[in-house]
Formats: structure tokens, C-alpha cells, sequence
């Protein structure tokens, strides 16, 4: 009797394996879905930032992010917005428009990932601004964000 009840949970469980690994094969690789979420909140930064929204912008980072760039590191949103209204927004809106090109993240983790590119703001009849950033990103429950951003 006892061999029958066994073999009873072996055909559930081989299928339910089975099942499992189908899926697994079918699943998308690890982080491509962060890699395009993380992308998709860079496009929408440089969107807001072009319609003169510094909102979207700052919605990628933090409360608690660090950010560095020509003057040294600054600490949370707050003290990351002023900076940019100093030095960028200093007629109420950007001078020039924002675009990302070489684009490449890296994930650190479940949760974690680097992302490295160049930004390049461009008219507004200036000569074109490019330079390289690397930033760390933090999956959090309102999705990823920004916790350091080194330009």
C-alpha cells in the first residue's frame, strides 16, 4: 500500500517540474526587464527636461541619492535640483535639449544595476555639451531609481 501512495505524488511532481522548466526556457533572460524599465525612465527624463518639465527629471532619482559633478557631491533631490537649476535652468528652463547615447546597464543584482552612457545637450545655439556618467540604480516599490549619479 505504501508503494502506491507514493508513486500517487510522483506524476504530479514530475509534471510539475516539467511545467517549471518549460518556463524557464521561456522566460525572459534575468534583467531584461530592468534594462528596459531603466531606459524607459531615462527616455523620460530627457522628455521632461526637453518640454522644460524639470519634474520627470528629478522623478528618476532617490529622495536619499548622491550626485556628483564639476563642484563635488550633493546629497538628496532637493540639494540635486538646485544644482541643475544653477547650472542648467537658470532661466526657468534648460537652455538646451537632453539626449543618452551609448546606453549600457548592467545589472549588480536582482535589485541593483549600473548604468553608464553619455549625455549630450544640444541647441538652443550653443555648441553642443556631451559627457560621461555612471549611475546606480535601486529597484524600489515605486520602480527604479537613481541612488548615485556620478556626470
Amino acid at each position: 500500500m505504501t508503494r502506491l501512495r507514493v508513486s500517487q505524488y510522483i506524476a504530479p511532481v514530475t509534471l510539475a517540474l516539467l511545467i517549471a522548466a518549460c518556463h524557464a526556457r521561456t522566460a525572459p533572460a534575468p534583467g531584461a526587464s530592468a534594462d528596459a524599465e531603466i531606459r524607459a525612465v531615462l527616455d523620460s527624463t530627457a522628455a521632461g527636461w526637453n518640454r522644460g518639465d524639470l519634474a520627470p527629471y528629478m522623478a528618476a532619482y532617490a529622495p536619499d541619492a548622491d550626485a556628483g559633478g564639476t563642484t563635488g557631491f550633493v546629497h538628496g533631490t532637493a540639494a540635486i535640483e538646485a544644482g541643475m537649476r544653477h547650472g542648467f535652468w537658470k532661466n526657468g528652463r534648460p537652455a538646451q535639449d537632453l539626449r543618452y547615447e551609448h546606453l549600457a546597464v548592467r545589472m549588480l543584482g536582482d535589485r541593483d544595476a549600473l548604468v553608464t552612457g553619455q549625455y549630450v545637450l544640444s541647441g538652443g545655439g550653443l555648441p553642443d555639451r556631451t559627457g560621461w556618467f555612471t549611475t546606480i540604480w535601486e529597484h524600489r516599490p515605486e520602480g527604479w531609481r537613481m541612488i548615485h549619479d556620478h556626470s
